[in-house]
């Protein structure tokens, strides 16, 4: 494969490698190649005891696809920390051997294009590259940076830099998008994500992956690329939508959304964007994207962000969802998370036959007492849903105040959360945890007495990793009704679904199907 199609082919997936022998080396490459690489970057700064021709000969005769060549030294964040010049012999020579790409650092790049080839005929592609440490550059300074990696006599310019906040992405973008070269632009770490799977929309060439086994922090899989994200097919009209949201990591969103776009042919992509400050963000990127899923802890917060606000969203004083109106670009906030939760547990009674024998026309939770924990964004629209039903709502909150507040919104009682501890309720109640406790990797479930498990008719967790919470678990054995926060997600998702698309048919079987494989 050629370079001329890499420059055309519209994202390319890399594989870094940095095995520590050159057999292992030889592997990770063919690995892989398997799971969906274009071309793989080799690391020779990482291979104990290298010989440069005995080696690199090892690997290019053995490469399954192409190889981007680094022999990254210590002042530029690598390994190799030997004689300078002799480092630059290894990278001509790696030229010498077939490398199809072969990648320098800009403090040095001008020296080393200026020597001649001693193989002309060898087609390898030089990538200029630097690595900012420290703070970003403004849109300025990365423009003028640019331009000098590019009076090197670049074929291809690759900047990396670490942002400490999701708004210095907006800076790579502008420079992915103007740049009239090829370009490798990113960011590392999980506030840069969003960096990454977005470039190939504002013209980047290269996303990086990391193969199975072998994860590299901030940097998205291989697998994830082309199965979540189908980097392949993003292109400038691809409509964008995120989950805002601190931390991020942990959101199988995109598992659920972008597949369901592709379904229904839907040119749009949805991504974790890990956000700091909500007011910066928003100022930041004020017409970029379509929309937002909404996740701890900015639920209650980004209502003061949206232009107008769902009657439901606004009486509920959360928003999980946010959309911009194509009309006049105004943000809308709406919660899908009252609907979906609060459906979950009615129907997971009904299934249960849990009516009294009758045939129950209206709510099965009307006139139960609803025990809420947590008052938080997913709190509120549990607590709003109950009392729409016709429950009577007692509300725990660590912050006593949030929970005195949401319970006089819903005519309901508030206790202090240490009392949970002790509290009695009364047979046939239903539990909801509205809080992270239970959350992997902190599996500690709410302190509600054991004993009492067995007087709830049903007991719901909104926390979805894991599945099965250990407050699931115990409800379980107690024998109750268990609902797991994975069906109030899906639900929630059917919702936000026709938000983000304006479709009404939702294909909420092909939705369950997911769920079921990837949860």
């Amino acid at each position: 494969m050629g370079t001329v199609e890499i420059m055309n082919k519209t994202t390319m997936i890399c594989a870094p490698l940095m095995a520590q022998s050159v057999e292992q080396m030889v592997g990770d490459m063919h690995q892989a190649k398997t799971q969906g690489a274009d071309l793989v970057e080799v690391r020779l700064d990482c291979i104990n005891n290298f010989q440069p021709h005995q080696d690199l000969e090892i690997i290019l005769k053995n490469k399954p696809l192409p190889v981007l060549i680094v022999y990254r030294p210590k002042w530029d964040g690598g390994l190799y920390e030997g004689d300078e010049q002799q480092r630059l012999e290894v990278l001509h020579l790696a030229e010498e051997l077939g490398a199809d790409y072969i990648d320098i650092e800009l403090k040095v790049a001008s020296d080393y294009l200026a020597k001649p080839k001693t193989n002309h005929l060898s087609g390898t592609k030089v990538v200029v590259s630097c690595y900012i440490n420290g703070v970003t550059p403004s849109k300025e300074d990365l423009s003028h940076l640019v331009g000098r990696m590019h009076a090197t006599g670049a074929d291809i310019i690759k900047a990396v830099v670490n942002v400490t906040d999701i708004t210095e992405i907006a800076r790579i973008f502008q420079l992915l998008s103007q740049c009239q070269v090829p370009v490798i632009a990113y960011s590392v770490g999980e506030r840069g994500f969003m960096s990454q799977v977005l470039s190939p929309k504002y013209g980047g060439i290269l996303v990086y992956g990391s193969i199975e086994g072998k994860p590299d922090p901030g940097l998205p899989t291989i697998d994830s690329l082309r199965q979540a994200y189908k980097v392949d097919h993003i292109n400038e009209d691809t409509v964008v939508f995120g989950l805002i949201s601190k931390p991020v990591s942990h959101s199988k969103g995109p598992l659920l959304h972008n597949p369901t776009f592709r379904h229904v042919n839907y040119n749009g992509i949805y991504v974790p964007m890990f956000v700091d400050n909500l007011k910066e963000f928003f100022s930041t990127y004020s017409s970029d994207f379509a929309g937002y899923s909404v996740g701890f802890p900015y639920k209650e917060a980004v209502i003061e962000f949206c232009d107008e606000v769902h009657p439901l969203a606004q009486s509920i004083g959360a928003a999980n969802t946010i959309i911009r109106r194509p009309s006049d670009g105004k943000l809308i906030g709406y919660n899908t998370d009252c609907e979906g939760a609060i459906s979950a547990i009615e129907d997971a009674i009904k299934e249960k036959g849990c009516t009294n024998g009758k045939e129950f026309s209206g709510s099965p939770i009307t006139g139960k007492l609803f025990v809420l924990v947590g008052a938080g964004g997913a709190g509120r629209a549990l607590a709003f849903g109950a009392k729409i039903r016709g429950a009577r709502v007692v509300i725990f909150d660590i912050d006593f105040d949030r929970a005195k507040s949401l319970a006089s919104a819903v005519s309901g009682e508030a206790r202090p959360f240490e009392d949970i501890v002790n509290f009695q309720p009364e047979k046939g109640a239903i539990l909801a945890n509205a809080t992270p406790l239970g959350m992997h990797p902190n599996t500690d479930r709410v302190p509600v007495a054991e004993e009492t498990l067995r007087d709830y008719l049903l007991v719901f967790d909104a926390v979805y990793i894991p599945r099965k919470t250990t407050l699931l678990k115990d409800a379980e054995a107690a024998g109750a009704i268990t609902v797991s926060g994975v069906e109030m997600f899906l639900r929630q998702a059917f919702g936000q679904f026709t938000l983000f698309t304006g479709r009404k048919e939702v294909p909420v079987e092909f939705m369950r199907e997911i769920v079921i494989a990837k949860f």
